[in-house]
């Protein structure tokens, strides 16, 4: 087995940077291992204008080192209204990569998200024709469904249809958490891929239980079976370009996790690269990491290969408890385990 790992430099096709004193404590986690990053648009209010995208932007470049080298891409948050006029001028203008489109009431922020897919025909035409793709957090919110159902639920009632009736829009399914999702993506072609966090990788829904409930496992989507959770690992290290890297970093502050009515999200962000390398390791997949980390994200978004480097060796890294995050704890994923892998500074 190897003892160290050299890859072309990485991106992180799906993180959530949040904004003010969090932004400023968390994008450095992110630029430190990815060169880039599809930036999650729900803050409060939602990234709708191409205005608001560049502004963000900006929040998140001053929130970093002027050499770090790292480049956010910016992505628009779909609503009922969405104006396909705005979006085409944004994504050309390069003010957006994509476009996000969250079920309303699925996730964070998420209030303003789409009620009905069929209001956006004209959006997604547009989408369609210029060649902008859509990113779907791939979950129905219809309170007669099963939390744990609401995936698969979503690929057979949404995204089937949808990849039938728009055949040249290309389509990320965000952070995949089921077989069904898996399959779906597998036999669809090379217009719809996926991004797969760490935590959907080595967590199953026992987590959330271990010894009495466990928040700082709590993400949407949540985690599934066990069946499940195999079928996902499967999938990112079987060589197909239709899977890639995407965290779903989502820091909350201690107080937001263990609340009454905690805030979904787990921040991976510190050992992100470190804990993809664990499940390539276990799965004797090693050298398939460069090809999910660092080159189907691009080659599906048209975008070129980073050409830098990033070293990875087998060492013990021990993840600490909780992180100071603007004078609030966040507690990381694997908080007060050991790693035995290190990104290399």
């Amino acid at each position: 087995m190897p003892e160290r790992l050299t890859i072309r430099r990485p991106d992180d096709w799906h993180v959530h940077l949040r904004d003010g004193a969090m932004l400023a404590g968390v994008a450095g986690f992110t630029a430190r291992q990815f060169a880039r990053a599809i930036v999650m648009p729900n803050l409060a209010p939602p990234v709708t204008t191409a205005g608001a995208a560049r502004a963000y932007r900006d929040r998140i470049l001053a929130a970093l080192p002027a050499d770090s080298g790292f480049t956010p891409l910016m992505t628009c948050y779909l609503t009922d209204n969405a104006d396909p006029g705005e979006i085409a001028r944004g994504f050309a203008a390069g003010d957006f990569t994509a476009c996000k489109l969250y079920p309303a009431h699925a996730t964070t922020n998420s209030a303003h998200g789409v009620s009905d897919i069929r209001a956006l025909t004209d959006v997604l035409e547009t989408m369609q024709r210029i060649d902008m793709p859509l990113l779907i957090h791939g979950e129905v919110t219809d309170r007669d469904v099963d939390m744990f159902d609401r995936e698969a639920v979503f690929v057979d009632r949404i995204l089937a249809p949808l990849v039938a009736d728009f055949p040249a829009l290309r389509i990320v399914l965000e952070h995949i958490t089921t077989a069904e999702a898996a399959q779906f993506v597998e036999q669809a072609g090379e217009r719809v891929a996926a991004t797969i966090t760490p935590q959907h990788l080595m967590l199953n829904r026992n987590a959330l239980f271990d010894g009495g409930l466990r928040p700082h496992a709590y993400c949407l989507p949540v985690v599934k079976r066990e069946r499940h959770r195999l079928a996902i690992r499967r999938a990112a290290v079987s060589g197909s370009a239709s899977f890639f890297l995407g965290t779903d970093s989502a820091p909350h502050d201690v107080a937001r996790k263990e609340a009454d009515c905690g805030c979904a999200g787990i921040f991976n962000a510190p050992h992100a690269l470190e804990s993809y390398a664990t499940v390539f390791d276990e799965e004797g997949a090693l050298d398939r990491l460069e090809a999910f980390a660092s080159e189907n994200g691009p080659n599906f978004y048209r975008l070129p290969l980073n050409t830098g480097t990033i070293i990875l060796e087998r060492a013990e890294t021990i993840v600490p408890p909780a992180i100071d995050i603007g004078g609030s704890d966040v507690v990381p994923f694997h908080a007060g385990r050991t790693l035995g892998w290190r990104l290399v500074e």
